[in-house]
């Protein structure tokens, strides 16, 4: 939609008028480099009754290459014309980087992604960062090893046995990382077919590792 403007300002329009719920849109900058207009195509979404919009600091054809431009979100922030909250989104794989998209770029908020794919503790560690200007420790092998059981729990139960542990294999590098010589359990967690030997996997993760100590 981001080649149509005026399609993605209608959908938005007709979704306020159809519910009593909040309508927020999620957005790039632009198609490409030659096609951005974010700052008129955020009054435009205000205008129709968007209760908020985040923004990725890339265009389309970028997807996730090179780096995250926040300056045209801060852009739309600073717009005396906004109301609405703007959250900003890209790159935000560290707590300090959520601090700057707030303190320096005044962003209401930061959307986070890859940074917590197989790593759920970072919106804590960024919560903790907020509160304290320090860095938590990283989680333990326990509470690593229990939320990729429970993650894996949660995807069979969702989507079955099949789907269940094919989804969530790429998750489990993240989970792990950090621990030495992991290849031979890594590769047995992400080429499995069945629960139990998934399961059967992580119990001899917890056994082996027992004391393994993460650094930051």
């Amino acid at each position: 939609m981001m080649k149509d403007i005026t399609l993605m300002v209608s959908l938005t329009e007709a979704m306020v008028k159809h519910t009593k719920l909040p309508i927020t849109v999620k957005t790039r900058l632009g198609w490409d480099a030659d096609s951005i207009m974010i700052a008129e195509v955020a009054e435009r979404l205000q205008d129709v009754g968007a209760s908020a919009i985040s923004i990725h600091g890339r265009t389309r054809v970028q997807m996730y290459k090179g780096e995250a431009d926040w300056g045209p979100i801060a852009e739309v922030k600073n717009n005396p014309r906004m109301r609405i909250p703007i959250f900003g989104n890209g790159d935000v794989d560290s707590p300090e980087k959520a601090v700057e998209m707030r303190d320096k770029y005044g962003l209401d908020g930061a959307m986070i992604g890859r940074a917590s794919i197989g790593y759920p503790w970072f919106f804590r560690e960024v919560k903790h960062f907020f509160a304290t200007g320090e860095h938590m420790a990283p989680p333990t092998l326990e509470e690593r090893v229990d939320a990729a059981r429970r993650h894996l729990q949660m995807a069979i139960d969702w989507k079955g046995e099949k789907l269940g542990v094919f989804e969530t294999r790429r998750h489990y590098t993240n989970y792990f990382k950090g621990i030495p010589h992991f290849k031979e359990y890594r590769q047995k967690m992400v080429t499995s077919d069945g629960a139990e030997e998934v399961f059967a996997v992580f119990d001899a993760v917890e056994k082996e590792f027992a004391g393994f100590e993460f650094v930051m």
